[in-house]
């Protein structure tokens, strides 16, 4: 796990696309032993103009002016305790954050940022926060409302990459995080999956989404293909 970041350290990183109306993304390079992998910052906008960073990464300064005119930094979610690398620079930047992480995350997140809530209600029915049933309390999600449908926002629980070269990504396809289809790499499953009759459930009622757009992952990209059909395939896949 990347060592979580003390002064404001840009890595390379793309430009924030908008993917909605209130809705921007941005994917970074992540450099790890089996070699470099994208990682994603996702930003839903409330009706407000406030805004609700998931999976914060830090920007170079003209993304950072393109951000702050799309409106207001308001909330950080840090999703998972393995997404905490930049919580705390984002915190000394934007001191008036609110800080939201999972339950189960809540110890870790702590360690480097202060953590003001694991349950929270934006009074905004555009964007809605919770924790996944399932995991232990350690993957939270956003569900996020526009005017094309609305975008299911997940951590590490989806995966999305595309097989990677050399022996590196060799591994990666080995260790099931890198292939053709989204899935829920096996350390996944072992690691944070602690009840999958929940998360089966869970991903299931996703499926049932009534007009769903997309499924954002913080790994890989955006499912804009029959994001339902998806969900329902990983929901049997834990039988």
């Amino acid at each position: 796990m990347p060592q979580p970041l003390e002064t404001w350290k840009v890595l390379p990183h793309g430009k924030l696309t908008a993917v909605d109306d209130n809705l921007l993304t941005v994917v970074g390079e992540l450099k790890m032993p089996l070699g470099e992998f994208p990682r994603r910052m996702t930003v839903a906008r409330l009706r407000n103009g406030r805004l609700v960073v998931y999976s914060a990464i830090a920007l170079d300064e003209p993304e950072m002016a393109a951000l702050e005119h799309f409106g207001e930094p308001a909330f950080l979610v840090v999703p998972s305790d393995r997404h905490r690398m930049d919580a705390k620079i984002w915190k000394q930047r934007y001191p008036d954050l609110i800080v939201l992480a999972p339950d189960g995350a809540r110890d870790k997140v702590s360690e480097v940022v202060a953590v003001d809530a694991t349950a929270f209600d934006f009074r905004d029915s555009t964007v809605r926060f919770f924790t996944v049933p399932g995991t232990d309390g350690h993957e939270a999600a956003l569900i996020v409302s526009g005017p094309n449908g609305p975008t299911l926002v997940v951590n590490e629980l989806i995966w999305n990459v595309d097989n990677q070269p050399g022996f590196g990504g060799w591994l990666m396809k080995v260790a099931g995080f890198t292939g053709p289809e989204p899935q829920i790499p096996p350390i996944t499953g072992m690691l944070g999956i602690k009840d999958k009759p929940a998360l089966r459930e869970q991903l299931e009622l996703w499926s049932k989404m009534y007009a769903l757009r997309r499924i954002i992952v913080s790994h890989g990209d955006i499912i804009e293909e029959q994001p339902k059909q998806v969900l329902a395939t990983l929901a049997a896949q834990l039988n």
